[in-house]
């Protein structure tokens, strides 16, 4: 197993990936199970959900994205945004990440002085779970990018697999096995992002 930071290096946005996985469905089914249990949240409001594609569901996601915007892109332009989406839509699963809204709003009516930071606080948490489980599956040999096409697919996500009315989407992270290797990557000098006082 790689250590914590090795892996945090290693995660990137893969693009080119695979219907294949090397590790079983339901081994990323307790991946992802484990990280919404253990990613905390403000109040421990526990207000994130998650949803996983395989198989059909999965390609029926990325077909339903792919309808939406074939209405809104302008018709000369909509070939790089469905060879994108095709991209996605090759891989061996795609997980949405929601929040409940309901638990958000009775957490804000419940500590009212706080009650404008709820929102606020349980996006961060979402990310920390959509990062928490981008991770897991590099450390397993997946690669994976994360995706935002709501709120323009959110009716139909909604209606294709008997969402709540009150789970809000919030991100969807197709992943499979990796057929490309990321570019290399550059970054700002650390030293002008982080400030030490000793």
């Amino acid at each position: 197993m790689k250590d914590f930071c090795k892996v945090l290096q290693a995660r990137r946005s893969v693009y080119g990936i695979s219907d294949a996985s090397p590790i079983p469905q339901e081994e990323i089914c307790t991946l992802v199970k484990q990280a919404v249990l253990h990613t905390p949240s403000s109040f421990h409001m526990q207000s994130a959900r998650a949803v996983l594609l395989f198989g059909s569901h999965h390609k029926k996601l990325w077909e339903i994205t792919r309808d939406i915007l074939g209405e809104l892109v302008p018709a000369g332009q909509f070939s790089a945004t469905e060879k994108k989406i095709q991209s996605f839509a090759a891989g061996y699963g795609t997980v949405l990440f929601f929040e409940e809204t309901e638990t958000i709003r009775q957490y804000a009516a419940k500590y009212s002085d706080y009650r404008d930071n709820f929102p606020i606080w349980a996006q961060q948490a979402n990310g920390m779970l959509q990062f928490a489980v981008w991770n897991l599956l590099e450390e397993q040999g997946l690669g994976a990018s994360l995706q935002h096409y709501n709120p323009l697919i959110d009716g139909k996500v909604r209606s294709q697999w008997g969402i709540s009315p009150s789970w809000q989407l919030i991100a969807q992270m197709p992943f499979g096995a990796p057929t490309v290797k990321p570019g290399e990557k550059k970054f700002l000098d650390v030293n002008d992002r982080v400030r030490i006082f000793r």
